[in-house]
Formats: C-alpha cells, sequence, structure tokens
C-alpha cells in the first residue's frame, strides 16, 4: 500500500531566481499581496507598523498609512476592495479600503495573529501553531480548521500565506523553507528550500527572516522576500 497524503514525504524543490526588484530594508514585511502590477505590504513592530503601496520596479513606496503604535502589524489578505490587516498579540484586525486606505472597521480572533491569506471567498488565518482557520470575512467567524502535517508530524511556526493555484503557501518561521499545504487535508505537499536566496553581501546588521510571499496569477509570477529584505525575488520553482 503507497504512504496517504498526511504520512508520504513532501516532494522538495529549490529555486531558480528570474530577476531581482528593490525593496525598503526598512520594512520589517508580514504580508505581501501582488495587485494592480505592484504590490500591498504589510510590516510589522510597535511603532513601525504600516500598510503601504509599493512600486514593483523601483521598491518605492506609493501610498502608506500607519498602525497604531501599540499594534504589532501582521499578515494581509485583499479581497475585492478590502484590506484585511491582522495584529499580533492584540486580537484585533483592521479592515481598510485597499484604494484609499481609509479603515473601514475592526474585528476580533482568537489567539494570536501570523498569517492571513484567501481562496477568494474565506480569510485564511495562521496563528503561529499547526493549526489554520478559515474565516467569514463578513462575520469573521471560524467556517472550518485544518491541522497542517509533514510525514506524519505536525508542522508549526507557520507564518506569511499565499493562495496559489489551489494550495497555501506558508512561510515557516525562524528557516529557509516554504510549505506548500493541501487546504482540505492539511497535509504539505511540497516543500521549497529557499537557502541562499539573499547573498551575505546584502545582509545587514538588522536583516531578518525569510517571510512573504506574493503570486502574480495572471502572469504566473511568484515573489518571495524577506523582513528587512533590501531585495524582492521572483523565483521559478523546480522539484528536486
Amino acid at each position: 500500500m503507497p504512504p496517504s497524503p498526511a504520512t508520504a514525504a513532501p516532494t522538495r524543490y529549490t529555486y531558480e531566481v528570474i530577476a531581482t526588484w528593490p525593496h525598503d530594508r526598512t520594512a520589517f514585511t508580514q504580508g505581501l499581496v501582488f495587485r494592480a502590477g505592484g504590490f500591498v505590504e504589510s510590516t510589522g513592530l510597535n511603532g513601525q507598523s504600516s500598510l503601504r503601496e509599493v512600486e514593483l520596479k523601483t521598491g518605492r513606496v506609493l501610498k502608506r498609512i500607519d498602525v497604531a503604535r501599540e499594534f504589532f502589524g501582521e499578515g494581509l489578505a485583499v479581497i475585492g476592495d478590502r484590506a484585511y490587516l491582522l495584529t499580533w498579540q492584540h486580537h484585533k484586525g483592521f479592515v481598510y479600503d485597499v484604494d484609499t486606505f481609509r479603515l473601514q472597521r475592526e474585528f476580533a480572533y482568537e489567539g494570536e495573529g501570523w498569517g492571513l491569506t484567501t481562496d477568494g471567498h474565506a480569510l485564511i488565518l495562521s496563528d503561529g501553531t499547526s493549526r489554520i482557520r478559515f474565516l467569514d470575512p463578513a462575520t469573521f467567524q471560524v467556517l472550518r480548521t485544518i491541522d497542517v502535517v509533514a510525514a506524519g508530524k505536525p508542522v508549526s511556526q507557520l507564518n506569511e500565506l499565499e493562495w496559489i493555484n489551489g494550495e497555501i503557501f506558508a512561510n515557516v518561521w525562524q528557516t529557509d523553507e516554504i510549505v506548500r499545504i493541501d487546504p482540505a487535508t492539511g497535509s504539505v505537499r511540497g516543500v521549497i528550500d529557499f537557502s541562499g536566496l539573499l547573498a551575505p553581501a546584502d545582509r545587514g546588521p538588522e536583516t531578518d527572516v525569510l517571510n512573504g510571499i506574493a503570486y502574480d496569477a495572471a502572469n504566473d509570477r511568484l515573489f518571495v522576500t524577506g523582513k528587512k529584505w533590501p531585495k524582492i525575488f521572483e523565483v521559478k520553482l523546480r522539484a528536486w
């Protein structure tokens, strides 16, 4: 009998860099969404958290709104004309008009807020554990949950999320890995090793971990970056 998806070893992937784009190295990247030819980005740290519109080619911040100093900004998702922004430990999120960055409402959730994405219908939230929640974007009630497992073992520290072609891609905090998750079962289908992506010459005293995934669905382009990284990388994946 072949192993079940929950116990089978995930496919391993490496990467090829297709293009490199500038990025604000002071940005503690938490959420990254490709939209209208550029990015919508959320940043963290108390007193430095923000929501931004970022130009792809130059890395220039075209628009920005700062989050109140008491909040530590986290994951970001965009559904239609609304941007949903999490905070880390305050059990509170914010909804903005994605074009004007005007605050529209606040919402509450249990536990910590880490990563956020959407399948176009539900908000998909990670909280640092191996559990991912699917929330109704109107009521913020939990619709269902999945427990993320690779080769039979729980995978925790799931951080930034991105919905790509029917899978959830998730940064694993404090590693150079992104996992590809089956949204129906929680099984990890693949592990992408991004070791060596940011060259030593591009690192500084404040350079932090890999974090930030965005996908241009119209052109099948995958982008990754990190917290306080000076570059965003467009990459292609290759199975080992």
